[in-house]
This record gives C-alpha cells, structure tokens and sequence, in this order.
C-alpha cells in the first residue's frame, strides 16, 4: 500500500463512467457488507442500480487509485436523473427536486480510510455541481446525499464505532428533520430485501 500522497484522486464522467462500474460494484459489495449497511449484495442487484445510475447526463464518479488499482470511489448526479421517486419527498419539504444535486455512495477500503481521501470525495462532486450550473444549465442550490438509520444501541454494532456525523458536520451538511427516503436491500442474515429508513442531509453550494 502507498502512502497517503502516491493515492491519486480522479474525477470521471460522462460516458468514461462506464468503464469503472465493474470496480464500482466490487466496492460497493465489500465496504457496504460492513456496518451499518450490512449489505449482502450481489452482481445482478449492482447491474441493476448502476445501469440507472450511469444513464444520469450530468454523473460522476470520484475515483481513488493506488497504482492502478482503485480503491475507493465515490458518486453523484442530479438528484432527478439518479432517483426520480425522492422528487415528491423533496417537494414536500419545500425543496425543487431540480435544485439538488445528489451525493451517493462512497466507498473505500478500511485501509485507506482516515488519509483525507473522504473530503477529496466531497470536494469533487461538490464542485461538479458547480461546473454543471455554470457550463450545462443546471440549476443546483443544493447538495444532498442520505445515510441508512440505525438504532444506537442495536447490538450488531461494531465495538467502538463512531458514526460520521461529524465528519459530514464539518463538510458543512445538517440533517433536514423528517427528510427520510427509504431504500430496499438484502441485509446478511435476510432471505429478502427490506426497506431501510435513509435519512438525508443537506448543504447550501
């Protein structure tokens, strides 16, 4: 493994995206099959949602590579071209659907964690929101992304974990009181997806 300064960081989009699913999908099963999504995922499930995902004009995906390897990414889009059906939640709290831009997943190896990579994550994707308003006419006054509910004392908890709450505090996001959206997925231990409360937060680009 590199050091923190050999880890090299690339924003990829457009119709580039496709190419880096495969690597997408790989990290989303292995980081996300950690808690607190305990995701059992599997190859048809990531086709699936990442054939929605890459259809978006405006997404992205921010790439951490060591070498050539690629060991973390993140993603984002308008919030209308990645999950149409949050659109009647959003309005219902005030918000135009079209006014957001939608942080999704970002996944990256355990062994990579804590080096910054997590801010250049939300660095990229926030300023390609900005990009996207200034040469593509979009309109983004916001930047969303949800995170999965979980009980605080559910025991399945890892021993000394800590959620990110403050992490994404420093980035400048708040939690928007009653903003839940629900997501489905097979958790370890199911025979079957169940939907999982996502609870959003939001910043002011």
């Amino acid at each position: 493994m590199n050091n923190a300064a050999d880890i090299r960081i690339e924003p990829i989009a457009g119709d580039a995206v496709h190419a880096f699913l495969g690597d997408l999908a790989r990290l989303r099963m292995t980081v996300f099959r950690e808690w607190p999504y305990l995701y059992d995922g599997d190859a048809a499930s990531e086709e699936a949602y990442l054939a929605g995902f890459s259809r978006g004009k405006g997404a992205i995906i921010v790439a951490a590579f060591d070498g050539d390897e690629i060991v973390g990414a993140a993603t984002g889009s308008p919030l209308q071209e990645h999950t149409e059906e949050f659109g009647p939640l959003f309005h219902k709290h005030g918000h135009d659907p079209d006014d957001i831009f939608y942080c999704g997943e970002s996944v990256l190896l355990a062994a990579y964690r804590g080096r910054g990579i997590g801010h250049a994550f939300f660095d990229h994707r926030e300023q390609h929101a900005r990009t996207l308003n200034a040469a593509h006419g979009y309109r983004f006054k916001y930047s969303a992304f949800c995170g999965v509910v979980r009980d605080a004392g559910d025991p399945r908890a890892p021993t000394g974990y800590r959620p990110l709450d403050g992490f994404w505090e420093k980035r400048g996001y708040r939690k928007v009181d009653g903003l839940i959206g629900h997501y489905e997925w097979r958790e370890i231990g199911e025979q079957h997806e169940t939907r999982k409360d996502m609870q959003f937060w939001m910043r002011t680009l």
